[in-house]
């Protein structure tokens, strides 16, 4: 029976969990090992800490054979290839951003200087280009925690991905969920990535039969824009790619903290690494390293 490495965090459990039933479907049994992270004992900004601390452990874990597979939200993985790794992406989740405020207020309806969480720079600064009026204050915990926030009046609402509140079962706590070409998510935002060992034949057996060639060329689209910035997965970078009849459709952007500046800039194409380079190579010429400071 393949061991599925996960974090312990009710979301993540739910996205291993449904990489296992997934696996047992076609044929390999498996089960889930709660990997302790770094990340899950410190109570510290992600974005001080650095999403490594998640995803390091459970590759540590994968490459010492604790596991024979690793889940991961994608966009929380480095860009830098990793030979030891054999990786894939099956079906995406929504990748709208997703808004959960008090009364059932949508962005617009917040009071002026309502309290808004995230902690997310890429959100901070769409946020603030978009309501610059608003406090936001920075959020760390899981989705249960976060919303209760909310709930508890501390805070007037949060930003968060939908796709974590709907693989959470709490897809109808949000109050709206903005177009990803108003509001762009980050790039891989909603799709996992399943590892195994590139040395491993059975388990590259196993997980193959979960590849979503959709998912995958998007996600290769998006991630190659943060590739090419040399950008970090919580820079103020973000991308949306969508597979159409005549190819990949791309929007990306790099955005000024403060909501100052952005830059955007839309590409078509069929090779999904190609015009991921071509939107970054586009922003760089723009200007996009100095707006990213």
């Amino acid at each position: 029976m393949l061991k599925i490495g996960t974090r312990g965090s009710h979301l993540a459990t739910t996205q291993a969990g449904h990489v296992r039933d997934d696996l047992g479907a076609v044929g390999h049994p498996a089960e889930l090992k709660i990997v302790v992270t770094p990340g899950d004992l410190s109570q510290a900004p992600v974005e001080r800490i650095g999403v490594g601390v998640f995803t390091s452990a459970l590759r540590d874990a994968l490459f010492n054979g604790e596991v024979d597979v690793a889940v991961h939200s994608f966009k929380d993985l480095p860009t830098a290839y990793e030979p030891r790794s054999y990786l894939i992406v099956p079906k995406r989740e929504d990748n709208r951003e997703a808004l959960i405020a008090r009364d059932g207020l949508t962005l617009a309806e917040l009071p002026e200087g309502a309290r808004v969480g995230t902690s997310a720079p890429r959100r901070i600064s769409q946020l603030r280009a978009m309501r610059p009026d608003l406090d936001i204050r920075p959020l760390r915990g899981n989705i249960e925690r976060r919303m209760g926030y909310v709930e508890s009046g501390e805070l007037d609402a949060i930003m968060l991905a939908y796709a974590g509140l709907v693989r959470g079962g709490y897809g109808d706590r949000a109050t709206q969920i903005f177009d990803p070409h108003e509001f762009i998510p980050a790039p891989a935002q909603g799709a996992l990535a399943v590892e195994c060992r590139v040395d491993d034949a059975a388990g590259r057996e196993a997980i193959a039969k979960l590849i979503d060639d959709t998912a995958t060329a998007e996600a290769r689209a998006e991630r190659t824009v943060l590739a090419v910035l040399e950008a970090g997965c919580t820079a103020p970078v973000a991308a949306t790619a969508r597979v159409t009849g005549n190819g990949i459709e791309l929007r990306a952007g790099v955005f000024a903290l403060d909501g100052s500046r952005s830059l955007v800039e839309d590409v078509q194409g069929t090779d999904p690494e190609e015009i991921g380079r071509r939107a970054a190579e586009a922003l760089l010429e723009r200007g996009a390293a100095d707006v990213m400071k």
